[in-house]
């Protein structure tokens, strides 16, 4: 892809799959293509590592953060499941909706711990609303821990964020699918790596080994869920697509 800016113009000429289109700069399809090479320019340059939550590093884009809030609000859950813990930034960012709307808890679930993290989350004052398993999210052992941690009749959301394998998450959304409660979601996040297998921080097999792969092809094994991204409870423009990591993310239980 080829993007090409002229400011005096006010026109974008974009080149891609040998073909030429120029857009006003300032329309949809403009701020579209720039913002999807933001992203990937972004990625490379660790942009996400660069905020924290309540004194927690969380590895996310600002606006992931702020659509996951928004589902969070509309869906009310009782239980939010995330894999991948990491310096347990999200944790301490879902636990704060929970406390905000006085409802709900957080299972954090890692292959490993850190020492550092672990004892950084545990002193956190919205810790009171988390619990931590160490272990492999796709362990019999750990889903089954995770299972009974949830009560009969509560509402559960799954985020999935540890290792973004196609195979992985793929196991991920077998186990933990059926915990989600209809009209909630499990999302399968990061699956932009496959718009990203060209950038240096790339690898060529992430055209076809990420998340979206996976999720993509759950969605169209199980009939109960739906991929559709949230729709935004507010919108005064005619955009329509969020800038993301989380492409083609959110599976919506219908049934």
């Amino acid at each position: 892809m080829k993007l090409t800016i002229d400011t005096e113009a006010a026109s974008l000429t974009l080149e891609e799959a040998g073909e030429s289109r120029t857009l006003d700069l300032y329309s949809k399809e403009a701020f579209e293509a720039i913002s999807r090479q933001w992203v990937r320019v972004g990625w490379n340059q660790k942009y996400q590592y660069n905020f924290s939550w309540m004194g927690r590093p969380v590895i996310q884009l600002p606006e992931d953060m702020l659509r996951m809030q928004e589902a969070i609000f509309e869906v009310q859950p009782d239980v939010i499941i995330e894999t991948g813990v990491a310096h347990g930034g999200s944790l301490i960012f879902y636990s704060s909706l929970c406390k905000a709307m006085e409802k709900g808890r957080v299972i954090g679930i890692d292959i490993e711990i850190r020492p550092h993290n672990r004892k950084a989350i545990e002193a956190h004052p919205l810790f009171d609303r988390i619990t931590l398993i160490e272990g492999s999210s796709t362990a019999p052992e750990v889903v089954s821990q995770v299972k009974a941690l949830v009560k009969p009749g509560e509402t559960v959301m799954v985020i999935l964020d540890s290792n973004h394998s196609y195979a992985h998450v793929r196991d991920e959304l077998a186990a933990y699918a059926g915990m989600v409660t209809p009209g909630s979601y499990i999302v399968a996040t990061d699956g932009i790596m496959f718009d990203l297998a060209d950038v240096p921080r790339g690898t060529p097999e992430w055209v076809e080994d990420n998340p979206r792969t996976a999720a993509l092809e759950f969605a169209a094994d199980n009939k109960a869920f739906l991929l559709q991204q949230p729709a935004w409870p507010f919108r005064e423009s005619d955009l329509t697509e969020n800038i993301t990591h989380w492409s083609s993310a959110w599976l919506k239980r219908i049934g």
